[in-house]
């Protein structure tokens, strides 16, 4: 049985999640506006990733016998200045949600939720990407300022970054 404190946040964590979606789901369409749809595409792809992330919470939550409780997901920002806007604020929201991982991690051990923590290893490590995924894109952005030729192939090259679901063992 998952501790009442754990499921409490881990149900938080699931909005956090799906509002992370929501995000991402936001900076592709500025992304598309911009006619940048590489960018756009690395965004929905991204958003694919947290769903699936929202989803493996929900799954925990129920494998250990307790209760989802879904909330309202707050709208997210719809309107960024350029594409390194859009990668900065995605690289400041990673790393919130790091903290909030963080905090759950915290609270597990607290709580000697013993399962709940080996659970959510799986989210630091996750986080260890994510945070670098979007400084790499950062780094590659300096590198090309507002090249038009430089922003070309770089939307080029994120237009082939396509969704994976977690191996085996590790699906929601």
């Amino acid at each position: 049985m998952i501790n009442k404190k754990v499921e409490q946040l881990i149900n938080k964590q699931i909005n956090a999640e799906t509002y992370s979606a929501y995000l991402y789901w936001s900076m592709s369409a500025a992304l598309e506006k911009m006619n940048l749809p590489g960018f756009a595409n690395w965004m929905r792809v991204q958003a694919q990733e947290e769903m699936t992330h929202a989803m493996k919470f929900y799954v925990h939550i129920i494998e250990r016998g307790g209760t989802v409780k879904l909330t309202a997901i707050d709208a997210p920002p719809t309107e960024w200045s350029g594409v390194k806007a859009v990668f900065e604020a995605g690289l400041k929201h990673e790393q919130l949600v790091t903290s909030l991982i963080n905090g759950l991690v915290d609270l597990a051990m607290q709580e000697k939720d013993h399962a709940a923590n080996m659970f959510l290893q799986w989210f630091v490590n996750e986080q260890i990407e994510e945070e670098k995924n979007a400084m790499d894109i950062l780094g590659q952005l300096e590198i090309v300022g507002n090249t038009a030729g430089g922003l070309y192939l770089l939307d080029k090259e994120m237009a082939a970054r396509v969704f994976t679901p977690p191996a085996t063992g590790q699906q929601a």
